[in-house]
């Protein structure tokens, strides 16, 4: 193992020698971009083609003999290219040399032989920590060129690699399976029976994945020098330090990742290196940048970039995690191809060497053709989408097939790691992430092992919700202390910012909806519960300067959206945990404790911007007009410990469960019921009011009420709201959903009668009092009207289905309720976005918000007389039910849930 690494090493700092000389032979010859490109990655091209094949030759002749001859053979190459002065010469030197790459494949079939398969992921993890040889090369041949010119580097390489190759055929020793072959006689593997299993597809999706954490790295280590020269203007010693503490952290944490792998599995480490590599690269990617926007009072500059040190330190979290990726990729080899490893594990590291090749040329020629330094890094991104996506997609296809099959047939793979766990800890304990079997509504089940999942889930979720609603919600604060610090904009523009965020939010749920089923709850609620970051991030930068444009605005308030539709994916994710009996209960905690984001944020709002609460970390405080101090950048940089904190909770506990699907088509059958439109119009009215009213409040309370420090006093509203969604339900199930519905209605007409009062009689106390109770109606609604849908569909869907068996129309009830329920708080959620527009536009037409207010008296009564004519009179659908005329369905009503 020692010998091997060490062999490896020298390799591989061979093999990379182009990344340091190649920077002043591109100067010597005046080459551009894709010429140097074609230099730099010509050794990388040959040492990937040649991998295959000296694979198939180590499993056929024995690592001894292979290793060595491929040394001496690059050796002879590399030093030959001291006497090239042509480019031609130096491509034909630069492919020879090359051979130095292809030891890795000769090393992976060697090293393999010796360890058991739960020790081969922490054996061929240290074996690859060889890449290290890229960052000797930086930290050394800059000296050694400045010194003694490129020539010398190139010849010193090359006698190193040579006493390595006569010290490894001296020292090591036939593995233990090429010495049993030479004891018993028999044959190796024909070379057809070798290369048999390539035509697999699983072997060319290992490849994608290797050519991105292998040929990307590589890649990077010969891209980065002349990136770091070009981008920052240092010299050719700072740039090959630099660029080795990407390529050293790409390369000793390889041992690390492999021990990972076999502790954890493979397909673990795998998702956490696409994911964190897809995040680096987005911060990567934007270019820097000077923004000149022609405002109405001349030109308004900004710009963005990233300084030297955050790129340092971004590059080194990305070469860590490739590095633990590359682990993973080669702990599957061994364990799927254990009699192929030369064949299969040459051909993926054939592969992701080739992206070695073709990635540098790519770079330069889309550096060449768009101008653009980080356009290496947006390539880069699209693949790893890509890798991540078929991975996903893949496993999830497996995982849904293999549900109900008994694990004990299937193979030890790595993807089918959480299988066994499932079956191996028959009781479903804490560790196993994907739940093959699910069975709440068995009492013996739910008590011995489903309820302490399904509530741990559920303690995870809520969190994770209330962090979504904080941050969806957050304009409606940090709106009403904009013009304090400088940001000139009219009303009706502070109220389209309060707006944006329900508009985005509400579409987000109906797309949100679906993506369980496809995504898994776990790794979707990571996604979600992660993507809040950016909005968060991006308006703690854009506060910091008056000079940001208000597009800039819009776009954030658009993508604090991304909270807003964390809803429906949550609601639907925690639904699949419960049984029937307790499923009302965990969706009302799940929902009520996540609304109280939008009083915690505002409440945490207004506090954390009065202080530094991050020191220098967080920016200077900007002056307000009064002469005071606002940190208002805290408003989005609060949330982000929390956020990431949230998102490493949801990866790491919560669960799958194979079997939770339900196709677009099965559920869209409620388009054609007429009482899903109906529930949408009465549902608008209860949430839609919760939300809207959240969302506007706080402006529309500054705006009419400038004297009063009202975000003291805001967050009472939602908070009142929230409490009482969860603490009226017992209203609906003593009265009738339909019978509370109504009385809320009324109640929401006098409380719009109370704040045109108040307003006139420009009484803030009366006002926030008249919201407040407002905001407590809608709580007993939103209970109300969830209450009343599957009493609704139990009696519908008999009359519109006469075919189904009672079983049936029991289940057929339940799934459109069901879909009723995320379709309406879909369609509810855009009040987040009328009402408060509806308040800036009244304002700006009328000078005073009494005419959207008008508006709301006029629904609110139409929502009364919708509640009573379809559903409460005699003669109503829900009537004789309420009032014990007939038998209730036989249903559990989904209570308080609305969210």
């Amino acid at each position: 193992m020692g010998l091997s690494t060490f062999a490896f090493t020298v390799c591989f700092a061979v093999w990379t020698i182009f990344a340091i000389i190649g920077i002043k032979i591109k100067s010597e010859l005046g080459l551009n971009d894709t010429q140097f490109g074609l230099l730099v990655g010509t050794p990388i091209l040959t040492g990937s083609l040649v991998r295959l094949f000296l694979g198939v030759w180590t499993d056929q002749y024995g690592g001894r003999i292979t290793f060595p001859l491929t040394m001496l053979a690059s050796a002879a190459s590399t030093f030959l290219l001291s006497y090239a002065h042509t480019y031609p010469l130096m491509l034909l030197a630069a492919l020879g040399l090359g051979l130095a790459g292809g030891g890795f494949a000769v090393g992976v079939a060697y090293v393999s032989k010796w360890y058991p398969q739960e020790k081969q992921g922490s054996a061929l993890g240290f074996f690859g920590m060889g890449n290290v040889g890229a960052a000797v090369t930086k930290f050394v041949a800059p000296w050694v060129m400045v010194a003694f010119g490129w020539e010398a580097v190139a010849q010193i390489w090359a006698g190193s690699l040579a006493l390595m190759a006569v010290l490894f055929f001296l020292f090591a020793q036939d593995d233990p399976e090429l010495a049993a072959r030479k004891r018993t006689g028999i044959k190796a593997q024909s070379l057809k029976e070798q290369l048999e299993p390539l035509h697999n597809e699983q072997v060319w999706r290992f490849s994608l994945y290797y050519f991105f954490v292998f040929g990307a790295f590589v890649a990077l280590a010969l891209w980065l020098p002349k990136y770091l020269i070009g981008v920052y203007g240092v010299d050719v010693k700072v740039a090959g330090m630099l660029a080795a503490t990407f390529s050293l952290s790409a390369s000793i944490f390889r041992a690390y990742g492999g021990v990972l792998a076999d502790r954890y599995g493979a397909r673990r480490i795998m998702y956490a290196t696409f994911g964190v590599s897809m995040l680096c690269l987005f911060m990567l990617s934007y270019p820097a940048t000077d923004y000149v926007v022609h405002g109405i009072k001349g030109d308004i500059h900004f710009a963005t970039s990233m300084s030297l040190v955050p790129f340092v330190i971004t590059i080194f979290v990305l070469g860590f995690f490739m590095s633990l990726g590359k682990a993973a990729v080669y702990k599957h080899i061994p364990v799927y191809y254990p009699s192929h490893v030369g064949s299969v594990g040459g051909l993926v590291g054939l592969v992701g060497g080739l992206g070695g090749f073709i990635l540098p040329i790519v770079f330069g020629a889309v550096s060449d053709l768009t101008g653009i330094w980080t356009s290496c890094f947006m390539v880069l991104f699209a693949l790893v989408a890509i890798a991540l996506a078929w991975m996903h997609l893949a496993i999830r296809q497996m995982e849904q097939k293999a549900a109900g099959i008994d694990t004990r047939s299937l193979p030890e793979f790595p993807e089918m790691a959480s299988l066994h766990d499932a079956e191996r800890h028959s009781q479903h304990a804490a560790g196993t992430k994907l739940l093959t079997e699910w069975k709440p509504e068995d009492p013996d089940f739910w008590e011995a092992v489903g309820n302490r999942i399904a509530r741990r889930n559920l303690l995870i979720s809520i969190p994770a919700l209330l962090l979504a609603f904080s941050v969806w919600m957050v304009w409606s604060v940090v709106v009403a202390k904009l013009p304090l610090i400088g940001f000139d904009y009219t009303t009706d523009q502070l109220f389209w910012l309060a707006a944006l965020p329900g508009l985005s939010g509400a579409t987000f749920r109906i797309f949100y909806s679906f993506m369980i089923p496809i995504f898994g709850g776990r790794l979707w609620t990571t996604l979600s519960t992660a993507s809040l970051l950016i909005p968060a991030f991006g308006i703690g930068y854009a506060v910091q300067n008056p000079e940001t444009p208000y597009v800039i605005f819009l776009v954030l308030a658009l993508l604090c959206g991304f909270g807003g539709g964390n809803f429906a994916s949550s609601m639907s994710n925690i639904g699949f945990f419960f049984p029937k009996a307790q499923k009302g209960n965990a969706l009302a905690l799940n929902a009520g404790l996540g609304n109280l984001g939008v009083s915690v944020m505002q409440y945490v709002v207004p506090l954390v911007i009065t202080a530094g609460v991050f020191g220098a970390l967080g920016g200077e405080a900007q002056t307000a007009k009064d002469g005071g101090q606002l940190w208002l950048q805290n408003a989005g940089f609060i949330w982000v410990p929390f956020i990431i904190a949230s998102t490493l909770l949801a990866w790491f506990g919560m669960n799958d469960i194979a079997d939770a699907k339900a196709s677009f088509a099965e559920q869209s059958v409620i388009f054609q019921r007429k009482h899903n439109w109906l529930m949408c119009w009465l549902y608008t009215g209860t949430f839609g009011s919760f939300i809207g009213f959240s969302a506007g409040l706080p402006l529309l309370a500054k705006s009419q009420f400038p004297d009063v420090n009202v975000l003291k006093y805001v967050f009472l509203g939602p908070l009142v709201g929230a409490i009482s969604r969860a603490a009226t339900g017992w209203l609906s199930d003593r009265w009738g959903g339909a019978r509370v519905t109504f009385w809320v209605f009324l109640g929401m007409m006098l409380g719009v009668v109370g704040v045109i009062h108040f307003l006139d009689a420009k009484d803030f106390t009366g006002f926030l009092g008249m919201f407040i109770f407002m905001f407590f109606v809608t709580g007993v609604g939103n209970a109300s009207t969830f209450q009343m849908i599957p009493n609704i569909m139990r009696l519908e869907v008999p009359r519109l289905m006469p075919e189904l068996n009672a079983a049936q129309r029991t289940r057929q009830a339940e799934k459109e309720s069901a879909a009723i329920v995320g379709f309406t708080s879909a369609i509810a959620a855009y009040g987040a976005f009328f009402i408060p527009k509806s308040f800036g536009s009244a304002i700006a037409i009328t000078g005073t918000p009494h005419a959207a207010l008008y508006g709301f008296l006029a629904f609110y009564a139409s929502c009364a007389a919708l509640t009573w004519w379809a559903y409460t009179r005699r003669g109503g659908l829900l009537h004789d039910i309420e009032r014990g005329l007939v038998t209730a369905p036989t249903t559990t009503p989904i209570r308080s849930t609305g969210a």
